[in-house]
């Protein structure tokens, strides 16, 4: 199916990657497989599934999975982030592929024909991403930057997912941190080898990550994560006396002073030694086959075949319909001179919308989320049938990252119920959070957003396991959680709080401008500060903030067109399903059907509520 521009305009008026690899292809052979066409199915992704677990012992342990489920013990393992261990991981998921292929579509059962569809896609859209033999191919071109590269997620990691219970787990956290030096050393020699085929990040992506890296090498062993983490979670450890504590963390500051330091001095000097021949030019139209390039990342993150220009096209329309709406809001607030960015700037540095910008400023900003999700659980009955049962948490962003990483992000509940859902709020500098932002933020990230609909997923029960756990599309994801936005207000939330639905219709408008300035960056050659002035214009945003998601968009191609196509496509499903079923349109199943099913291609999900709303008819 192909959606149009003008479908995306007027609706509402890969995602993660299983066996991804980033190298070149090579000879499958495909072996047959017995039974019946569900059967052969559920073989081939039964053993997708383990091969992915093999190879991703962190995976493991971020879903909570048992060592009899994975196969294998891997608490105490990393996965091989090689180039090599990358065309092994291409070559296993193209024979997966070919397995898929050589099933008869037609004789699986309607739900079995989702699945087929669903994992054909992801797999087909990870290879023609990892066919680019770059960082993390054609969505990740780079391998470090001041967004990507193990130094930002290693720490994180260890923190946060790696459980530290038991004895054997804290042994295993050790084992865990010298490896993740050798996984820093596999990135530093794919720095060289890209820059050798003339692949170099632009020379700001350079400077951050040279930025974080020596912030972090530059700290006492003791002032780490790596440490830290251990200091303050040991005495809930079992099996770990009182006095032995202070022997895991001595070991711990000697591996990080004398094993981990090193890994991240070597990249440093890789970084240093290419930044003499990084340009300032901010797309990847200037790397060999860019163009190529884009298309892939736009196709993978879209799950659509739209061009370049038509997503921008869509974009600046947008942003002129949202900043209709602001402008009204700010008339009424007396604000009549002045463009909308303006004057929403001026509302931004009003003091009763400002936060301190100290520890109890940013205690009382998780105060606030927390107040506002236990507000918005409540209404969710009015819009879903299936409540989700995963708790939330709302986190900061680790002080150590904050300063390149995106504003706010999910991190799943693990599947075990040992850990629950988090999203994280970048609190580096709280005027970047002006009040009447902050609610939006939250219905993205939490409820109805990225939570309640991973939850759901993962509590479905009839989902696959290698769809519910291990597999995404950003278009639908991104997409959701801005419906999510809209639904909120929909559910009125800001019936009370004209302010709070400005904030609303300014992300809306961030995420237009998405559109405009990553079509901008890739493939109308803009530079930098000229998506930054774009941005700051149609949003009113602050310009440190900016400047953040203007550098995130330069090194993720593609990655922020997905959260408004996505939107506009669900908008358009509905518009559809309401035009067709009139009075018996019931926007609890259509939201229920939708979520049932979890993330899929926008071109599953299309068929999907085509034939809910054929049903319903029926």
């Amino acid at each position: 199916m192909t959606f149009s521009r003008r479908d995306f305009l007027a609706a509402g008026a890969a995602g993660a990657a299983l066996l991804g690899g980033c190298a070149s292809s090579g000879e499958t052979t495909v072996a047959p497989v017995a039974g019946d066409a569900s059967a052969q199915l559920t073989a081939i992704l039964d053993r997708a599934v383990a091969m992915t677990f093999r190879r991703a012992p962190e995976l493991c342990t971020s879903l909570g999975i048992t060592e009899e489920r994975a196969g294998y013990r891997f608490i105490d393992k990393v996965s091989d982030r090689s180039k090599a261990a990358g065309r092994e991981a291409r070559a296993l998921q193209q024979a997966a592929l070919a397995e898929l292929r050589a099933i008869n579509r037609n004789a699986l059962p309607p739900r079995d024909q989702v699945t087929y569809d669903v994992v054909a896609t992801a797999w087909e859209n990870n290879l023609a991403n990892s066919a680019f033999e770059v960082g993390g191919g054609a969505g990740s071109p780079y391998a470090v930057t001041q967004l990507t590269g193990g130094y930002r997620n290693g720490p994180d990691f260890l923190d946060q997912q790696h459980p530290l219970r038991t004895r054997d787990e804290a042994d295993a956290f050790l084992v865990r941190l010298r490896g993740f030096a050798g996984q820093m050393d596999q990135e530093t020699a794919i720095i060289a080898e890209d820059a050798s085929a003339g692949v170099i990040p632009p020379d700001f992506a350079i400077d951050g990550a040279l930025s974080a890296l020596e912030g972090f090498a530059s700290r006492a062993p003791s002032d780490t994560a790596f440490v830290q983490t251990l200091m303050r979670r040991l005495p809930n450890t079992q099996g770990v006396a009182e006095g032995e504590r202070a022997t895991y963390i001595a070991q711990a500051e000697a591996l990080v002073r004398d094993t981990v330091f090193p890994a991240y001095r070597r990249q440093i000097e890789a970084l240093r030694a290419i930044r003499p021949r990084a340009v300032h030019d901010a797309g990847i139209w200037r790397l060999p086959r860019g163009a190529e390039m884009y298309a892939a990342a736009l196709q993978s993150r879209t799950t659509t075949t739209m061009s370049p220009q038509e997503i921008h096209d869509i974009g600046l329309e947008l942003i002129r319909q949202f900043h209709g709406e602001m402008d009204g809001i700010l008339r009424a607030e007396g604000l009549t001179r002045g463009s909308v960015a303006e004057r929403v700037r001026e509302i931004s540095r009003r003091p009763d919308q400002l936060y301190p910008n100290t520890d109890e400023g940013r205690a009382q900003i998780l105060a606030d989320l927390n107040t506002q999700t236990r507000e918005i659980e409540a209404l969710m009955p009015q819009a879903f049938n299936t409540l989700a049962q995963a708790q939330l948490e709302i986190r900061r962003v680790p002080p150590a990252v904050e300063a390149g990483a995106p504003g706010g992000y999910y991190q799943r509940a693990a599947l075990d119920g040992s850990r629950p859902g988090a999203y994280f709020i970048n609190l580096r500098d709280t005027s970047e959070w002006p009040k009447f932002t902050l609610p939006t933020l939250n219905y993205h990230e939490g409820v109805p957003g990225h939570h309640w609909q991973i939850a759901i997923q993962q509590e479905s029960g009839a989902i696959p396991f290698i769809r519910s756990a291990m597999l995404g599309f950003s278009a639908f994801s991104e997409g959701w959680g801005l419906y999510a936005e809209q639904l909120a207000d929909e559910l009125g939330v800001y019936a009370n709080n004209r302010l709070g639905r400005l904030g609303y219709l300014q992300s809306m408008t961030f995420r237009a401008s998405r559109l405009v300035v990553d079509t901008g960056i890739h493939h109308l050659r803009w530079s930098r500060e000229q998506a930054i002035a774009s941005m700051v214009e149609a949003t009113g945003d602050q310009e440190s903030s900016v400047t953040t998601e203007i550098e995130r968009y330069c090194v993720w191609p593609g990655q922020a067109c997905s959260y408004m196509v996505g939107r506009q496509a669900i908008n358009r499903m509905r518009d559809a399903s309401r035009s067709a079923l009139g009075a018996r349109f019931d926007l609890k199943g259509f939201h229920d059907t939708m979520l049932a099913n979890g993330a899929v291609p926008l071109t599953v999900l299309d068929r999907i509520m085509s034939d809910w709303t054929a049903t319903q008819r029926g």
